[in-house]
C-alpha cells in the first residue's frame, strides 16, 4: 500500500510543516512503511490476550509519606537577590 504524494502533502499541511518535494517523497515512503507495519500487526491473533495498560504486572511503587522538618526560611532565602520581610521579592510584571 503506497502513500501518494498528495496524501503526504495533506499530512504535512495538517501538521503545519513546510516540506520540499524531496522531503515529501521521503516522508511518503516512510509513512507507507509505517502503515505496512501496522497492517502486519493487525494480522496477529490477539483474541485470547486480555487488554492491558502495561506489559509488566506493576502496581504503584511509592514510598510512604513521612513528616520531616522543612527548610528554615533564612536558609531558603539565602541566595535570593532581594528578599523582603521573609519573602522572595521579584520585579513587577503586571501593570
Amino acid at each position: 500500500m503506497g502513500i501518494k504524494i498528495k496524501d503526504a502533502e495533506k499530512v504535512a499541511r495538517l501538521s503545519r510543516l513546510a516540506l520540499t518535494a524531496g522531503e515529501l517523497e521521503t516522508y511518503s515512503a516512510q509513512l507507507a512503511g509505517i502503515l505496512e507495519y501496522v497492517n502486519k500487526l493487525n494480522e496477529a491473533d490477539t483474541k485470547d490476550v486480555p487488554p492491558t495498560s502495561h506489559v509488566l504486572d506493576l502496581s504503584n511503587v511509592t514510598r510512604p509519606d513521612k513528616n520531616s522538618p522543612s527548610m528554615p526560611n533564612e536558609e531558603a532565602l539565602a541566595n535570593a537577590p532581594d528578599p523582603k520581610d521573609g519573602f522572595y521579592r521579584v520585579p513587577k510584571i503586571i501593570e
